[in-house]
């Protein structure tokens, strides 16, 4: 009776580590209740039946642990439950020709310290130099960087 607690042990949480990698990842209860589950066998088999069968015990289950994570990863069941959606976005960069240092503009949105702006008829994204500065207010581009102006107070 003991014996067959023990296997039942292991394939639980052998079957709950699966679930946990394959399935639901991120530490959850089943990849703790797996791992409880399989330490509980192996601790059975050392207590009722010794040394030998222990480490055997030990051994197989790395074993099984091995092959059932191979056949698992080999199998296309898994196609049906993963995630298919690429990013495939990236992020555009200023056209350095519109916007220069210097220009002046208006606020669209409050910037606080990021939002809107309106500059050379081109509305963008900016950055203020760190005090927050209201809609509608005028501005002074004092660097661009990649997609953010970065602009202060006039």
């Amino acid at each position: 009776m003991t014996a067959l607690i023990i296997v039942l042990l292991i394939l639980l949480g052998v079957l709950l580590l699966l679930l946990e990698f394959l399935v639901i990842p991120g530490i959850t209860l089943a990849a703790i209740g797996g791992v409880l589950m399989i330490g509980g066998g192996i601790y059975l088999a050392y207590d009722h039946y010794g040394n030998t069968i222990g480490h055997l015990t030990v051994l197989a289950t790395i074993i099984f642990c091995g092959i059932s994570l191979v056949l698992a990863l080999k199998s296309n069941t898994w196609n049906k439950i993963m995630l298919k959606t690429e990013v495939d976005s990236k992020v555009d960069k200023l056209e350095e020709e519109k916007i220069h240092i210097g220009d002046q503009g208006v606020c669209l949105s409050r910037l606080a310290p990021m939002g809107k702006i309106k500059i050379n008829k081109t509305v963008v994204e900016a950055k203020s130099t760190g005090a927050y500065i209201d809609e509608k207010s005028k501005v002074e581009v004092i660097g661009v960087m990649d997609k953010i102006v970065i602009v202060k107070p006039i």
